[in-house]
């Protein structure tokens, strides 16, 4: 899923192509992923893109008249970029957004078919899925809340809250506690003030770094797979870069938690699909 570092990324090139264009028209091609009744797509239609921002995992495209239109990809949403633009109708096509001056659009697109991505036409004021996000990753505030807070919840699930903090996913969520050295299994309030100061700086430094080389990216986001810039999320089986030891991890329904032993104290940490509990 694309976190913090890919829609920052992408938000700057979109920003790029099309700021001060002219939205001509918006084709809705999946039904489904339009989030929204009101206000209608339509009413964008002759408006002014004034910027493309970001909260969070959504990347948002400001229109004048204080109209916005939030992109959120899920697992696998992918955005092209059309320099000029397209007729053609991809597989997993979702929505194609038009643009004058210059020629462009940006195309929403999603792979497999578990058809979670999807878009929403904000009117002014209204922040639809944005209100209930948590403080920015990389903001002060998400910064004192994780040197204060006192949770019982597990790091690697309160971490990937977005009511709790916008913007961090499993990937960055493995490889920032694999940086900390701290177990996914530990809980919040057992984090001593210096494990907390260390967690803070491996979050700071995996999405940086993350950043850093999405900014070498081209066009949209187009890509059906994102790991090639982490160091063990997707990588199980591969030895650690630390300790050399194998990557191991812990499998849900629809994801995994990637960790090595040297982040646990050498304990092997349940697999639930195995239906193990070890401790």
């Amino acid at each position: 899923m694309p976190e913090m570092p890919q829609m920052q990324a992408l938000a700057e090139r979109l920003d790029a192509a099309l700021a001060g264009a002219t939205l001509e028209r918006a084709d809705l091609l999946g039904f489904a992923s339009l989030k929204t009744v009101e206000p209608e797509p339509d009413v964008l239609v002759g408006r002014r893109l004034e910027r493309v921002d970001r909260r969070g995992k959504y990347d948002l495209l400001c229109f004048e008249g204080g109209y916005r239109v939030a992109l959120h990809l899920s697992q696998a949403g992918r955005v092209d970029l059309e320099l000029p633009p397209k007729a053609t109708r991809p597989r997993g096509s979702l929505v194609r957004l038009t643009f004058s001056g210059p020629s462009a659009a940006v195309l929403l697109r999603e792979h497999g078919t578990q058809r979670k991505a999807g878009w929403w036409v904000l009117g002014p004021g209204d922040d639809g899925p944005l209100a209930s996000l948590g403080p920015e990753v990389d903001s002060e505030a998400f910064a004192e809340l994780l040197r204060h807070d006192q949770s019982p919840r597990r790091l690697y699930t309160w971490l990937r809250d977005q009511h709790v903090v916008a913007g961090i996913g499993r990937g960055y969520t493995d490889d920032a506690l694999h940086r900390a050295n701290l177990s996914p299994f530990a809980t919040v309030g057992s984090l001593d003030a210096e494990a907390r100061e260390q967690l803070l700086a491996a979050i700071r430094t995996v999405l940086a770094e993350g950043l850093e080389a999405e900014r070498g990216r081209t066009g949209g986001l187009s890509e059906p797979r994102l790991g090639e810039h982490f160091t063990i999320h997707g990588r199980v089986g591969e030895p650690c870069p630390r300790c050399g030891a194998t990557i191991r991890r812990v499998s849900f329904d629809s994801y995994e938690v990637a960790y090595c032993t040297c982040q646990t104290g050498g304990t092997v940490l349940a697999d639930r699909r195995l239906s193990r509990l070890l401790r």
